[in-house]
């Protein structure tokens, strides 16, 4: 434990645990910024809770100095909206990749969000299984060729950022793991925001995917592909400005040269309370191949989960008093067993 009126450093948030993942991986730089920024953030160890599931990424609890749950596959949203419910005191992160979260924990994520239960859910995404060895995951695209996809993955992949819009998360946002500004920026938004808030982090896997998000991360090409999303600016991206976004009759959105797009820039709103605006903005990239968003998609207030079952709990208790388990147990519909 630590003295309330102390100031804290990356120190008293990193574990004596040795960091063991692949030399080169994404997670390093994900785990440093976090480190760094959770004292700037006022936070504690003793009142901070990091979830984790299954894969490269859910080792984070043993690294931070922190509480700390490695749960089971694809449950870590489940089980922390138990602590978030339960322990308003506690600030409650969750930890876990595109494996993990988008498949069989897919239901688990969507239903998080849609509650808009008060979380900080961290999605890494490398596009592969890295951790059971090179297998394609939900987000691999078309034609991925992988130890389980030899002749090319059929599935067509899913948009991490589009899924959470679709379930309407209050917070929703895209970073990459390279970018410490950028990424410590976005983490501190989305700590910020009370409700379910939705990070995905570009991850590079450089022993089972190395280069995935080369158009968007090397010093060659990011200047290029890079879309930078500013609250209240005009989204226009590449050397000199000269690439913008423009909004079309049917709602969807397309890349023209800003020279072409007189008035019809998109002006970048996350506070708009419809997610649609945001959710054609996710769609201009469905992988980071070429031009993609990164930044804050959507940025609303809405009712809290924790909140409102916590203001049932307390209206039923005034009006029936404290109930007791056993009672409980044995009133209503039960089962004599007989002999």
């Amino acid at each position: 434990m630590t003295d309330n009126d102390s100031k804290l450093t990356r120190k008293d948030f990193t574990s004596d645990q040795e960091v063991r993942w692949c030399p080169g991986c994404g997670d390093y730089a994900i785990l440093a910024a976090i480190q760094g920024l959770l004292p700037e953030l006022g936070a504690r160890p003793e009142t901070t809770v990091f979830v984790s599931g299954i894969g490269c990424s859910s080792r984070f609890p043993y690294y931070l100095d922190t509480y700390g749950f490695h749960t089971i596959h694809g449950r870590a949203p489940a089980v922390a909206t138990g602590i978030a419910v339960t322990r308003p005191d506690l600030d409650v992160w969750v930890v876990t990749g595109d494996g993990d979260g988008l498949s069989i924990g897919g239901n688990h994520l969507i239903h998080a969000l849609r509650r808009n239960v008060n979380l900080k859910i961290l999605l890494f995404n490398n596009e592969i299984y890295g951790l059971t060895k090179g297998q394609y995951s939900p987000t691999s695209p078309l034609g991925s060729r992988h130890k389980s996809t030899p002749m090319g993955s059929i599935d067509r992949p899913v948009n991490p950022v589009s899924l959470a819009l679709g379930a309407e998360a209050s917070f929703v946002a895209r970073t990459l793991d390279t970018d410490r500004q950028h990424l410590t920026d976005v983490l501190r938004a989305a700590n910020a925001h009370r409700g379910a808030s939705f990070v995905e982090i570009y991850q590079n896997c450089n022993v089972f995917n190395d280069g995935a998000f080369a158009a968007v991360r090397d010093k060659e090409t990011k200047h290029l592909n890079q879309i930078l999303l500013t609250q209240g600016e005009p989204i226009v991206f590449g050397p000199d400005g000269g690439s913008a976004v423009i909004a079309l009759e049917d709602g969807s959105m397309r890349i023209v040269p800003t020279q072409e797009a007189g008035d019809r820039v998109v002006i970048h709103d996350a506070h708009r309370t419809e997610p649609t605006t945001a959710f054609a903005l996710s769609r201009l990239a469905h992988s980071p191949t070429g031009p993609t968003p990164f930044g804050v998609f959507r940025n609303v207030e809405a009712p809290v989960y924790d909140d409102l079952a916590r203001e049932q709990v307390a209206q039923a208790t005034q009006e029936k008093g404290q109930g007791r388990l056993e009672e409980l147990l044995a009133s209503g519909n039960v089962w004599d067993v007989v002999g």
